[in-house]
């Protein structure tokens, strides 16, 4: 159509009649709609029901009153990642289905990860490293030989008791984030485990680039002589991270200046409201 209407200037009436194609279809424009209504409640279901299936999550909608097709459900099921896993694994209680939304504010959610590296006699050592994923303050580094689950639960109640407890913490699927004591603690508290697919770490974007900037800055810049000489060091530079350093996704802003403005912005929209 194109084609003939340009090259040949003929009416596009005309260039429809030779092409044997209805002028609706040619002058059809599609129409998209607005899904987004549609998009939160499906999951919402899909949270509250971890094992339903877009069907019969189809079949809930429809008993609501949704006015939607089948098909329409599944795609938007797809997109939005809500597919049931169909490999048995262990039963998890704070597992979190949906993907994630960005956080907003301080506490929505923190990423966790470790990080290795040897005492100057060869002794290697574990650093457990916790980011808010959006003041990027580092809200611990626990370093010990070794990090159980029941270690990491020890050092984030220490932590929750200070700040207080985190909509949801990203993490990998080591044994020490996939045990029943952090399992356990997370159900209790009302804190959700985001766990990211095996072999994905960009998922886990945050950490990863907190334990870069933390090998190069820190660990790769100090000798630790003993277990007490790392912590001393390690403790020291996450108190200059997060108190002095500038962070550039921040406006140059160090992670506790971010916080401490969005607080007072915070305020101030309470008080005009």
């Amino acid at each position: 159509m194109r084609q003939l209407v340009g090259k040949f200037a003929v009416s596009e009436r005309l260039a429809c009649r030779l092409v044997l194609l209805q002028r609706s279809t040619w002058f059809y424009r599609a129409h998209g709609r607005d899904d987004t209504a549609l998009r939160m409640r499906l999951r919402d279901l899909a949270q509250a029901r971890p094992r339903f299936g877009y069907v019969r999550l189809h079949t809930m909608l429809r008993r609501e009153g949704w006015v939607v097709n089948k098909k329409r459900v599944h795609r938007i099921y797809r997109e939005e990642g809500l597919m049931v896993r169909t490999q048995r694994r262990r039963k998890r209680a704070s597992h979190l289905r949906i993907l994630p939304p960005r956080p907003t504010k301080p506490q929505d959610r923190w990423s966790m990860d470790f990080v290795v590296d040897a005492l100057l006699d060869g002794r290697r050592f574990r650093a457990l490293t916790v980011v808010d994923n959006y003041t990027r303050e580092c809200q611990i580094l626990e370093v010990d030989v070794t990090l159980t689950g029941r270690k990491v639960v020890t050092a984030l109640a220490r932590v929750a008791q200070r700040t207080g407890y985190p909509a949801m913490i990203t993490v990998d699927n080591g044994s020490e984030f996939t045990s029943k004591a952090l399992d356990a603690w997370a159900y209790e508290h009302g804190v959700k485990l985001d766990f990211i697919r095996p072999g994905k770490p960009v998922e886990n974007a945050v950490i990863e680039s907190f334990n870069g900037r933390f090998r190069d800055e820190c660990l790769n810049a100090h000798v630790f002589v003993s277990l007490h000489d790392a912590r001393k060091k390690i403790e020291r530079w996450r108190i200059d991270y997060n108190e002095q350093r500038p962070h550039g996704s921040l406006g140059n802003l160090t992670p506790v200046e971010f916080a401490k403005k969005g607080a007072e912005k915070a305020i101030s929209e309470v008080q005009n409201f």
